[in-house]
């Protein structure tokens, strides 16, 4: 199985992604080797997701900004 390269995944791909992680892990029965595959793909996905969100979170925070400014010269 060849999974997309993290880094290439927008938001929700990434964390849909993660999700079939955990739940792969939570079920058990697969060997040391690939669930530390799972282990580490699910941590770069995370970080990937908070990575996302930040800069989601920054541009709603500067357009809020401007808006203020907007409001506060009117």
């Amino acid at each position: 199985m060849s999974d997309p390269a993290v880094e290439e995944l927008g938001y929700e791909q990434a964390r849909d992604d993660l999700v079939e992680v955990v739940r792969r892990l939570e079920a058990g029965g697969l060997s040391l080797e690939e669930s530390l595959r799972l282990w580490e793909r699910g941590e770069a996905l995370a970080k990937t997701c908070e990575r996302l969100l930040a800069g989601a979170r920054e541009r709603i925070d500067q357009a809020l900004s401007v808006t203020e400014e907007d409001v506060a010269e009117g």
